[in-house]
């Protein structure tokens, strides 16, 4: 069957890959005619192999020992915090030496995405997995946070999960979950099903999952860390020219820098580079930016995939020119059901576009998290039937509320308990938001300021009811909708 190209995934388990294994597999896509290649949002490698090179190139992957997807995806990679240790905040107890245990015990490749996430930094997404395990308070163990697949309903594992068992429980688990149903119990069903079939030993409970605010630390250019400097590089097109790739793995090797790391960003991050000399030498040779912008790296694209990119670029530029802050919000762009990226803010290709019909005729939503935090599942509709052209203001709007909501929380007075609400489990069902400033009026609250007990129904407050944030009129509230799954 005649094929364009062969597009040809990677996984680097853990977001970690050898010098010398990227070497190789660099090497083998330049027999290929390959120029450049990409990272994927799960620490994944992909490139495009023409027709005529691909079955030569695979041949070579197999011979390397290289695992490779060229259809689809039945095999994410697995995901983890690894590239932060000892540079973004430090651990407890989670290292680099755990993970690579953890990262070795796994004798199956999973079908599931599994998330292997320090939960005291927030680089990395904690809840784009299936198998979400997140590290908790106690010496090596941790949180599991479950989301079925094709929905964003979320489970927490009754018990901590012991570091050794991950692998174990992560296969239990793949084997069970297809077969609990999809009622309310499905989780409980679950773990019961997994703990009598793996015979697991008795864990400790564990302190409620606290996340931290998320804060993107800034992860390009040269930087310090301890008594080592650290490279992280960035692509504004999400393409890595071959040639730098392989000069790149050289300088690793001859300066004893064992391996490398890929982000969720789409980024490479070098640890433990020393002298910068001849880092900087081939960043130069490769015209490499490591300047960008803060409000263009908190963007979440789809992997291979140009629409979203021309959104964002578009979108990041008025950004800029109108000197928008966005530090503390991630954005997102989704063009496709399943891809799971995280995000405050998601703006969405609205589906029912025939592929045939003109760009100028798509059309987007805008959706938000309850409290404009990337950590939640949960997501409220803003606008719908938005034109590219249309969106850039919403965005600034949502810009302004969360910088509002951050004033609150910080503010030695109470807030509004809508405000507090926003980010507790079923905050997002049975609302009303005010469509200037996101107030949500919840049932279960009332608004005792305008004398509305709890339990009223927003249909049978007063037709003089107003937001008690800007003023807007009852007419002006609409009711939240919830998103579509991922």
């Amino acid at each position: 069957m005649f094929r364009k190209n062969y597009i040809v995934k990677i996984n680097l388990p853990g977001g970690i890959v050898a010098a010398g294994d990227l070497y190789a597999i660099v090497e083998a896509a330049g027999r290929a005619k390959v120029e450049e290649m990409q990272l994927g949002t799960r620490q994944q490698l992909f490139c495009k192999v023409a027709d005529r090179y691909g079955p030569a190139f695979l041949r070579q992957l197999d011979q390397a020992g290289i695992f490779y997807e060229t259809e689809k995806e039945a095999h994410p990679n697995i995901v983890s915090s690894y590239v932060t240790e000892g540079i973004f905040g430090r651990s407890n107890w989670v290292s680099e030496g755990l993970y690579k245990d953890i990262l070795g015990g796994f004798d199956f490749r999973p079908g599931l995405k599994i998330n292997l996430v320090d939960g005291g930094q927030s680089f990395v997404p904690f809840f784009t997995g299936h198998l979400n395990f997140i590290s908790s308070d106690i010496n090596n163990h941790w949180h599991l946070v479950v989301r079925k697949p094709g929905t964003n309903r979320l489970y927490s594992w009754k018990a901590g999960i012991y570091s050794p068992d991950i692998p174990r429980v992560s296969h239990l688990v793949e084997a069970w979950l297809h077969r609990v149903g999809e009622d309310e119990d499905w989780g409980q069903r679950l773990y019961e099903t997994v703990r009598a079939a793996g015979s697991l030993p008795e864990q400790p409970l564990l302190p409620e999952l606290r996340l931290p605010d998320f804060r993107l630390p800034y992860y390009e250019g040269f930087n310090r860390s301890g008594n080592t400097n650290w490279l992280g590089i960035y692509r504004r097109e999400e393409l890595f020219p071959l040639d730098f790739l392989k000069d790149v793995c050289l300088i690793a090797l001859q300066n004893k820098v064992g391996q490398l790391y890929t982000t969720p960003w789409k980024s490479l991050l070098i640890k433990d580079i020393g002298e910068q000399d001849l880092w900087e030498y081939v960043l130069g040779k490769y015209r490499m930016n490591v300047r960008h912008a803060s409000n263009e790296l908190n963007w979440q694209i789809e992997d291979l995939c140009p629409d979203g990119l021309r959104l964002k670029r578009y979108l990041v530029r008025l950004l800029d020119q109108d000197d928008i802050r966005t530090e503390g919000l991630c954005f997102s762009i989704k063009t496709k059901q399943g891809s799971g990226l995280p995000g405050s803010v998601i703006i969405r290709k609205q589906e029912g576009i025939r592929p045939d019909q003109l760009k100028l005729l798509d059309r987007y939503s805008i959706w938000h998290t309850p409290d404009l935090s990337p950590h939640s599942r949960d997501l409220v509709l803003y606008r719908k039937d938005l034109e590219k052209e249309h969106i850039f203001p919403y965005l600034v709007s949502l810009c302004k509320e969360f910088y509002r909501l951050q004033s609150e929380r910080h503010s030695p007075l109470p807030a509004h308990p809508a405000v507090l609400n926003g980010g507790k489990e079923g905050a997002a069902s049975g609302g009303w938001q005010c469509v200037h400033c996101l107030t949500i009026y919840h049932e279960q609250y009332g608004d005792e300021e305008q004398q509305v007990a709890p339990g009223t129904p927003f249909a049978q407050v007063g037709p003089d009811y107003v937001c008690s944030v800007c003023g807007g009129v009852k007419t002006d509230f609409r009711p939240l909708e919830k998103s579509p799954c991922d």
